[in-house]
Parts: structure tokens; C-alpha cells; sequence
């Protein structure tokens, strides 16, 4: 059997934790709060992202207007940072690698559908990629299905075996996903959180590197003929 790679996008594949940090403290200096750097950035960054903002002191008011007209603040602040983020380190290579062994290649993220596809076009790897799953417009943003749910659904209408599956995150939610489904779980060090985080939640391996993803498949058995 194949495996089923999961990838979270933003922080895992996307190079995009410093574009998420500077959209943070845009954000912060609307509201005349403090710039963060980015290990407060790591020891705080959450989802949904107003989890981050209420731990940098923000108020509710505060998150309310972040959030108002569908998170235009967010969105029209981020997506044009996003435009300059390449590929993690290694990225590009595990995706060749898995289309050539005929493995599903999975795309769980809590970003948006449009935009979502439209940077793995940008990147010249859409055609890599099986299935996007993330949430269908601003509107729904955190408001319909959660990351876990959606990959349940995906896995029982496709017949995926949890044995063969696995996911790579570079948050806890990912490891805990796994556990609830009986996953592989794989986190990615240099993204959203710090490593203590990572290493807290306790996943099955932590790279800090997507070339350390191959020797992972091949010893369950994948990826043989790399």
C-alpha cells in the first residue's frame, strides 16, 4: 500500500513564520501594543489566531475589530507577505519524491481554499498535491469543521489505513490529530512554535528539515527506491 503524506501548509511547507510574525505586529501596532520578536512569537503563536492575540494582552474589543469584515486586517496584511515565502527547506525534494512513488499527497491547513491554491501554483507544485483541505472562504475561517474533523471524513471516504498515513505539522494540534486517528505524527522544528512546545506534545519523530522526512518513510517501509 501507498502511503498518505498529510501536510499541514503554512509553517511546514511555507516558509511563512516571519510573515506571520510581521502581520502580528502589524496588528499589535494598529491597536498601539508592543512589537513581539520571534521567540515570543513561538512561545505564543495558537489557534485560532485570536488565542494569540488575547496572550499578547489584547482585548476582546481589540480581537473583535481584528476579526470584523471576515479578517480583512489579517488577510490584506498577510497574503501579500505570503507572496515572497518560498518552500521549506527540503520541500520541494519530498514532494517530487512522493509523486514519483505514487503516494497521496495531502494538504490539511487551517488556511483558505483560493489562496491556499493559488500559492502552490505560484510555487510550481500544485500539480504534486491530491486533495487541499482547509477551509472554504474568510467566512468559514475557523467556523466550520476543524482540521481533525476533516481529515477523519477524508480518510473514511477514501479508505485510508491509518497505518500508512502519516502527518507532518509544525504545531501540536497536528501530533494530537494523530493521536485521535492513530497516525504517524511528524513535527517540523523553525515554524509557528518553539521545539519545547513540539517536543511537549509528543509526537513520533521531529525533524528540523524535510530531507529528514525520507530516511523516516523508508525505515516503515516507503520511499524504498530513493
Amino acid at each position: 500500500m501507498k502511503p498518505a503524506l498529510v501536510f499541514d501548509w503554512n509553517g511546514t511547507l511555507l516558509d511563512d513564520t516571519y510573515a506571520l510574525l510581521e502581520t502580528t505586529n502589524v496588528i499589535l501596532d494598529r491597536f498601539s501594543r508592543p512589537s513581539i520578536d520571534i521567540k515570543t512569537f513561538r512561545d505564543r503563536c495558537d489557534v485560532p489566531l485570536s488565542r494569540l492575540y488575547h496572550s499578547l494582552g489584547m482585548s476582546h474589543e481589540e480581537v473583535e475589530a481584528v476579526e470584523r469584515d471576515e479578517g480583512a486586517l489579517f488577510h490584506d496584511t498577510y497574503e501579500p507577505l505570503a507572496d515572497k515565502a518560498d518552500l521549506r527547506e527540503g520541500a520541494r525534494r519530498v514532494l517530487e519524491l512522493a509523486q514519483r512513488e505514487s503516494a497521496l499527497l495531502i494538504i490539511l491547513s487551517n488556511h483558505i481554499v483560493a489562496p491556499l491554491k493559488s500559492q502552490l501554483r505560484r510555487l510550481g507544485v500544485d500539480n504534486y498535491i491530491t486533495e487541499v483541505l482547509a477551509f472554504e472562504s474568510r467566512a468559514t475561517q475557523y467556523k466550520s469543521m476543524s482540521k481533525g474533523e476533516r481529515l477523519r471524513l477524508y480518510m473514511e471516504n477514501h479508505n485510508l489505513k491509518p497505518s500508512s498515513t502519516f502527518i507532518i505539522g509544525d504545531m501540536p494540534v497536528e501530533t494530537d490529530i494523530a493521536r485521535d486517528l492513530g497516525l504517524t505524527s511528524i513535527s517540523i522544528t523553525g515554524g509557528f512554535v518553539s521545539t519545547s512546545r513540539l517536543q511537549a506534545a509528543r509526537p513520533d519523530y521531529t525533524i528540523d528539515n524535510h530531507h529528514e522526512l525520507v530516511p523516516i518513510l523508508q525505515r516503515q517501509g516507503f520511499f524504498s527506491g530513493c
